[in-house]
C-alpha cells in the first residue's frame, strides 16, 4: 500500500494530470460568487464561525433578490419604450412592488424621482366633468342620428 501512495504523491509532484476545480458557485448552480460572500461573513464577524451553507443560502438569496428587481426595472423600462434601465426604472420597479417596497422603505435611489401622484384634493370636482360633458354634447349631434335620438 505504501509504494500506491508513492506513486500517487510522484505523480502530482510531476506536473501529473490535475482535476479542473469545481467552484462552490457551478455547484450551487448559481451566479453570485458562494467563496467572495463567505469570505466577507468571516471577515465582517457577524459571528465566530461560519458554516459551510451559510454563503451559499445567501448567495442565493441575493441572486434571487437581483433577479426580481432586474426583471421587474426591465418591464418598466420596456413600458416607457426605452431598451436601457436607469435609476428612474429601478425606482418605479421597486415603488409599485408591494413586498420590494417595504424591504427598501427607507432606501433613496439617486436620481429615481418619485412615484408620479396627484392628490384627489387637487383634481376638479365630478359636477363640473360632469357640466362639461354635457355642455360638449350639442343637440344637432343628436338629431343627426335619429336612432340615438330615438334611445333618448
Amino acid at each position: 500500500m505504501d509504494a500506491s501512495k508513492g506513486k500517487k504523491f510522484a505523480a502530482k509532484k510531476l506536473g501529473g494530470p490535475r482535476k479542473k476545480s469545481v467552484t462552490r458557485s457551478v455547484k450551487a448552480g448559481l451566479q453570485f460568487p458562494v467563496g467572495r460572500i463567505g469570505r466577507y461573513l468571516k471577515k465582517g464577524r457577524y459571528a465566530k464561525r461560519v458554516g459551510t451553507g451559510a454563503p451559499v443560502y445567501l448567495a442565493a438569496v441575493l441572486e434571487y433578490l437581483a433577479a426580481e428587481v432586474l426583471e421587474l426595472a426591465g418591464n418598466a423600462a420596456r413600458d416607457n419604450k426605452k431598451s436601457r434601465i436607469v435609476p428612474r426604472h429601478l425606482l418605479l420597479a421597486i415603488r409599485n412592488d408591494q413586498e420590494l417596497g417595504r424591504l427598501l422603505g427607507g432606501v433613496t435611489i439617486a436620481h429615481g424621482g418619485v412615484l408620479p401622484n396627484i392628490n384627489p384634493v387637487l383634481l376638479p370636482k365630478k359636477s363640473v366633468e360632469k357640466a362639461e360633458k354635457a355642455a360638449a354634447k350639442s343637440p344637432k349631434k343628436a338629431a343627426k342620428s335619429p336612432k340615438k335620438a330615438a334611445k333618448a
